[in-house]
């Protein structure tokens, strides 16, 4: 007898023909090929207002595409230009913690590939861990630790969308990061940059929980973006990951944090990566 999880996740593999059949969808009602997509997380869907929008798609409408249930998600695909490119924004992610499988998560990736986008710019909202580091910071993902207990590489994979064993020692490209660093230092911005480490949530961590993610080399911590870097390098995309530090992890200072904290502390650094963000595109 075939389990339920075996059966979630055949039914949930990614696949070069259920690939196309979501991007079918979005070339019907956009025709141009993106230069970059985006992923916009907890709190970030303010980046969207930057676009010029030629066309919103409800995820809804995109097959194979989960719906986003947490708030501050809107659960729309962008489709238009900011900083001089052709981008496709989503505006809200996937994760884990609801109930999807990383397969779920992380097909929209795979469909934004097929569109065209050979660069993926992913944000996220994050707990800081670094004590030299402060909430509204931006940090550029040099690194990440996965302690999902999972990979949404998994199962059988479709060599004609990437390769069976992918190489991670560069998972977040190195000239895109340091073309980011040049736009924020023209800026004036302060960017950080280090370690993300993903853990599965829903829940905050405890002290001993922070303790140990520091020990390990982490600097900040969230509950997405690393399956959709795996998912991007295995096809062949390079990857700039930005986190803005929402609220402080320190252990021995740890005071309780709940989700409007969290967006309020991203919207209101939110700017900063507007800024950096287009200026990025602008110089790609």
């Amino acid at each position: 007898m075939t389990s339920t999880f075996a059966t979630e996740s055949a039914s949930s593999a990614h696949t070069l023909e259920a690939v196309e059949a979501a991007a079918g969808v979005v070339r019907a009602r956009f025709a141009r090929v993106p230069d970059v997509a985006l992923v916009l997380g907890t709190g970030l869907g303010g980046l969207a207002r930057e676009i010029s929008v030629d066309a919103s798609i409800d995820y809804a409408e995109l097959p194979g595409f989960p719906v986003s249930t947490v708030e501050s998600h809107a659960g729309r695909l962008l489709c238009g230009t900011l900083g001089g490119k052709t981008v496709m924004a989503m505006q809200g992610r996937f994760h884990r913690y609801e109930g999807y499988t990383l397969q779920q998560v992380t097909f929209p990736v795979r469909v934004l590939r097929a569109l065209g986008a050979s660069t993926l710019v992913v944000s996220n909202a994050c707990g800081g861990m670094n004590p030299e580091w402060a909430p509204g910071d931006l940090m550029l993902i040099a690194d990440h630790i996965n302690l999902l207990g999972d990979s949404p590489l998994i199962g059988a994979n479709d060599d004609r969308l990437g390769p069976r064993f992918p190489d991670m020692s560069e998972a977040y490209d190195a000239d895109v990061r340091r073309l980011a660093r040049e736009v924020a230092s023209a800026q004036g911005l302060t960017v950080r940059e280090g370690v993300y480490v993903a853990i599965s949530g829903p829940n905050l961590e405890t002290r001993a929980e922070y303790r140990m993610l520091r020990t390990l080399g982490a600097d900040v911590v969230g509950m997405s973006t690393v399956p959709e870097a795996l998912v991007a390098v295995h096809a062949g995309m390079r990857v700039l990951g930005i986190s803005i530090i929402t609220d402080s992890c320190i252990p021995e200072t740890l005071e309780p944090v709940d989700l409007a904290t969290i967006i309020a502390m991203a919207g209101k650094a939110e700017p900063k990566l507007t800024s950096l963000v287009r200026g990025v595109l602008e110089r790609l």
